[in-house]
């Protein structure tokens, strides 16, 4: 039976390449000359430092550029919310989501099956599963999900025939 998964997953392989290309930009940048302005990464959790709120503000626009021009969605940013940090410097932690959350997922499965189309949706893990007998039918299902699903950046893998 024909079957593909919906995922949703960040290629960190370019996010730590767009991450290296806008730490480059802000260290040779003129106005963020003599600032501890930077950006670092642990796992899926990126920290931009700055020395106010503006120029935080300023390496959060280049680092969003830097991951434009490499085909990364900025929809997989969270961003937390400015901390300060001691004297007059802050900071501010940008998690990158993996994988779909229940809510997302249960609302995907929700507008597959109200579409009335002869496909199954099933939530497996962090994916979901759509099943269907025909080919036709599951890239239909594609397409739905792609104009309903505008607050997640959704991919489709593991197409089975």
């Amino acid at each position: 039976m024909p079957s593909f998964d919906v995922v949703s997953e960040a290629n960190m392989v370019e996010v730590r390449n767009a991450l290296d290309q806008a730490n480059k930009e802000i260290s040779t940048r003129f106005d963020f000359k003599g600032s501890d302005a930077r950006v670092e990464q642990k796992e899926r959790e990126l920290t931009a430092y700055a020395d106010s709120d503006f120029q935080l503000t300023q390496v959060r626009e280049v680092l969003t550029g830097k991951l434009v021009k490499r085909n990364v969605d900025v929809r997989f940013m969270d961003i937390g919310k400015v901390e300060k940090v001691g004297g007059d410097k802050v900071k501010q932690v940008i998690k990158i989501r993996n994988g779909i959350e229940s809510d997302a997922a249960k609302k995907i499965v929700r507008t597959i099956k109200d579409s009335k189309m002869k496909v199954q949706a099933s939530i497996q893990g962090e994916a979901v599963r759509v099943t269907g007998a025909k080919r036709d039918d599951l890239q239909a299902s594609m397409a739905l999900l792609r104009k309903e699903m505008t607050d997640l950046p959704l991919e489709f893998n593991n197409f089975r025939d």
